[in-house]
Parts: structure tokens; C-alpha cells; sequence
């Protein structure tokens, strides 16, 4: 996204401003243990196309999370899973919601926040919502993130879930047309500073929601049931 993208600003919650001045500039990203801010070069628009840029809806919302007015389109690309098999990320997810994050299993902070929120929303939504969505969680840290260890770290979140959450790695430049496809800015420094937003998809191939260290498990909850009856 171009430093020219202008997002409308809804009535929010705490720091909600900010984070819809982030989305404006395409800046957000979080880093090992703080925050890191930079635009990815040639990459300007949320889908990989020359459609409009994302905005924040500022109308009534009814999720939780950042309603985004421009919903990002749900990518198209192949990694590795942990078993070490092609996991075709649209084919694979297209029966339920989908929840896509990008983040490294060494992150103290972010990432297992994320995941836990994550846990904690689908522990909170009908079990039956719960059976069918999809939790993928993309390595920024290829170098390190073999399927294996996705695999433990994964592990230590969904035991006791009706589903598992499917971890993907490959080769670098994979790993960056991946993030390119999904619209969210490129992993820097190894890595350890990447995106910070977890992307809700429908069964229409759209996320119209988007979640940020702000929000919680019971928001992500609520907005699955919202995703899941659309």
C-alpha cells in the first residue's frame, strides 16, 4: 500500500485510530518484542491487483475486529505443511472460515498471543462453527521454521480443539509471494518483523474482517459466528 492511501476513521475502541492510520499506510508491522514500521517495496495494493486499496469501514460495524470496507481476497498459493506435503491454501480452506496469520514460532510476544487468542475464540464459538474453520499460521522465518518444529509449536495451541491449526513453510521467496498474494506487508529482519493482522476469511473467498493485538479471543468468537452464518 502507497503512503497516498487515505482510510476513513470509525468510532473505536482504545487505540483503534491508530491502528486504522497503520492499515493507511500499509505500516503494520510487528516486530520481536516491540514494533517495526516499514512499506514493502512494489507492493501496493491488499489483493496482489490493481484493485482499490483497504480501507476501514467507518459506517456501524458488525464485528469485533476491523471491519475493512475494501475486503482483502483470499490468496492463492502452495507451501509445505508439516508433514511435509503441498498444502494448496485456497483449494484446502474454501469449505469454512479461515483465519491466515503470519508470524515465527521464536516471536515472545505477538505470535503466541495470537494464537492463544485464536484458541481461546474457538474454545468460546459453537462447536460446530469451530469444526469448520481453518486456522493457518504462515513462518516468516523459513530459515528456522522447518515443518517440524511448526509442528510442536502449533501443538501447544489447538490439544484440545475440534481442529488443528495447519502450519505452512517453504523457501523464502515463497514465503514472500505468499505474503505479496495475501496483501499484507513483507516480513523484515529474518522475520522477527512482520504483520501483525489475522485475517478472517468467508466461504465467499473475502475477508471483511481483519483482528490486531487489540483484540481478544471472545472478539474473534463473536465475529466467526458473524462469518459463519453469512
Amino acid at each position: 500500500m502507497t503512503e497516498g492511501n487515505r482510510v476513513p476513521l470509525r468510532p473505536a475502541r482504545g487505540r483503534r485510530g491508530l491502528t486504522a492510520l497503520a492499515l493507511a499506510a500499509g505500516l503494520l508491522l510487528a516486530g520481536c518484542g516491540g514494533d517495526a514500521s516499514a512499506e514493502p517495496e512494489g507492493h501496493d495494493q491488499h489483493s496482489g491487483s490493481a484493485e482499490a486499496p483497504a480501507t476501514v469501514a467507518e459506517e456501524a460495524s458488525p464485528y469485533q475486529g476491523i471491519h475493512l470496507q475494501d475486503p482483502y481476497q483470499k490468496p492463492a498459493f502452495t507451501l509445505t505443511d508439516t508433514a511435509g506435503a503441498p498444502y494448496d491454501f485456497a483449494a484446502r480452506t474454501a469449505a469454512g472460515p479461515t483465519l491466515l496469520f503470519f508470524g515465527y514460532t521464536n516471536c515472545p510476544d505477538v505470535c503466541p498471543t495470537t494464537m492463544a487468542d485464536v484458541a481461546l475464540g474457538l474454545r468460546s464459538v459453537d462447536p460446530a462453527v469451530a469444526a469448520r474453520t481453518t486456522v493457518v499460521f504462515v513462518t516468516t522465518d523459513p530459515a528456522r521454521d522447518t515443518p517440524e518444529v511448526l509442528g510442536e509449536y502449533l501443538g501447544r495451541f489447538d490439544a484440545d480443539l475440534p481442529v488443528s491449526f495447519v502450519g505452512l513453510s517453504g523457501t523464502q521467496e515463497q514465503i514472500e509471494q505468499a505474503q505479496l498474494a495475501a496483501g499484507v506487508p513483507l516480513a523484515q529482519d529474518d522475520g522477527q518483523a512482520h504483520s501483525a493482522l489475522l485475517l478472517l476469511y468467508g466461504t465467499d473467498g473475502e475477508a471483511d474482517v481483519a483482528f490486531d493485538a487489540e483484540n481478544t479471543g471472545r472478539d474473534i468468537a463473536t465475529d466467526l459466528a458473524v462469518v459463519a452464518a453469512e
